[in-house]
């Protein structure tokens, strides 16, 4: 029988839980330092007691970087089918995690059904539900209105909830003092900002935080401190704004641990690559090494269609200096919700991001992988090749849809191959190289 609170609580006071040694056993490290960075807070496992189908994952220091996949319901592209077929497409691709962002109707139905199917992790943001959960505008809404949709969401079973609790009428008053090119692009910060504006009122996530925490407390749900204020353009990146609300999220990081809380902090959009580095270290100072969870970032503002690319490029980057939990950025950003396609390129980028910066950082199993590949590559092993393939299918696809005449090699270099060629002189047979006119 369970004993204790949070999976946090449990490793402050000696507890191995069935979810610590799970994470121990598939990220290669002993049990008590999982215990160990979790009742420091420098590893989180999302882990929800309600949520009975999840199988858990470890976010954090000395983990492989994991991942995670947008989706949902709005109003415009209202098709439950195929927000399923996406979040069957990100269980096949092994995603960690799954955001309902859904912002259109009632999103109970949808949510409860992503709960019981999903093994990994799901998440949301209650502040986006708020107004259809009610039925009311947002002006309307009282703080406590906003607390009742947390619990809500907590309750049917998600592992963790995007909560904008650093954007306070202190750092708002700020931002008005210093123009922004893209001003607030996080939508969840920009309906609190209007709504602290329209009411006068101090952001109830804020001011009721003590009573937020206890909410995630009773239902293990781990907080991911949401960044209202990340920025929105490469104009932007580490201004006064984004840094300030930074600062605030280190303060509320520390209340939630003492609280038994597990904690993820959410990171910049848009970004160049040279302040990537930097600023992934200044988040794990000013937040005491917490997790970090960024979207992107982007390292260029330029190319709607292809931001699937400008974000893995600043998710390497950013994995490799220090950030462990990636969202996943599709070539439709900027532009209209994700079709099918679209998850599927985002999560192959998004990917090959998070393993890049895991062979960089050394983790445990990620230079084998690579290594079983090229292997495969060595003996022209198109099986073994594909096996290894982060994207199966596509490879295949790709090989059969021009077949070479002769299957040790590739319609590329035929006859040619560098592979066969090394591997016949090497093993002394340069008289079937078979290298004739015809």
């Amino acid at each position: 029988m369970r004993t204790y609170a949070t999976q946090m609580e449990a490793a402050k006071n000696g507890v191995i839980t069935p979810e610590m040694e799970i994470v121990a056993a598939e990220e290669h490290l002993p049990k008590e330092r999982i215990r160990e960075r979790v009742a420091k807070g420098t590893i989180c496992i999302p882990a929800n007691i309600g949520h009975k189908s999840l199988h858990p994952a470890g976010v954090g220091e000395g983990l492989r970087t994991k991942m995670n996949v947008n989706l949902g319901i709005s109003g415009d592209c209202h098709d439950y089918t195929a927000e399923f077929e996406k979040v069957n497409l990100a269980l096949q691709f092994h995603c960690e995690a799954i955001m309902d962002l859904s912002n259109y109707g009632k999103t109970h139905t949808f949510r409860q059904q992503l709960i019981e199917r999903s093994s990994a992790m799901v998440g949301t943001v209650p502040m986006y539900d708020a107004i259809g959960y009610f039925e009311k505008d947002l002006a309307d809404l009282q703080a406590s209105d906003f607390l009742e949709v947390l619990e809500a969401h907590a309750k049917q079973g998600v592992d963790f909830q995007t909560i904008h609790a650093g954007i306070n009428r202190r750092i708002v008053e700020a931002l008005k003092r210093r123009k922004r090119t893209t001003n607030i692009v996080s939508r969840g910060g920009s309906l609190l900002f209007a709504w602290m504006e329209m009411t006068g009122n101090e952001n109830p996530f804020y001011e009721y935080y003590d009573d937020v925490l206890d909410i995630l407390r009773k239902y293990d749900v781990t907080i991911s401190l949401g960044d209202a204020l990340r920025p929105g353009s490469i104009a932007d990146s580490t201004d006064a704004a984004q840094v300030s609300e930074l600062v605030e999220l280190g303060a509320l990081t520390e209340r939630a641990w003492q609280r038994d809380v597990q904690v993820m902090v959410e990171g910049p959009g848009h970004m160049a690559m040279d302040e990537i580095a930097a600023n992934m270290k200044l988040q794990k100072r000013l937040c005491h090494g917490a997790p970090f969870y960024v979207l992107g970032p982007l390292v260029t503002d330029i190319a709607p269609g292809y931001d699937h690319i400008t974000s893995a490029i600043g998710g390497a980057i950013a994995a490799a200096s220090g950030a462990d939990f990636l969202c996943y950025v599709t070539p439709a950003e900027h532009l209209c919700l994700p079709d099918l396609q679209d998850v599927r390129e985002g999560i192959i980028a998004t990917k090959i991001a998070a393993h890049a910066a895991d062979l960089a950082n050394g983790l445990p199993g990620a230079r084998e992988w690579d290594h079983a590949m090229s292997c495969a590559r060595s003996t022209v092993d198109w099986e073994g090749m594909f096996e290894q393939a982060i994207d199966q299918e596509k490879a295949r696809k790709y090989y059969e849809s021009r077949p070479p005449q002769d299957r040790h090699t590739c319609s590329m270099c035929g006859k040619m191959c560098a592979m066969w060629t090394s591997n016949k002189i090497l093993n002394g047979e340069a008289d079937s190289l078979g290298l004739d006119a015809k």
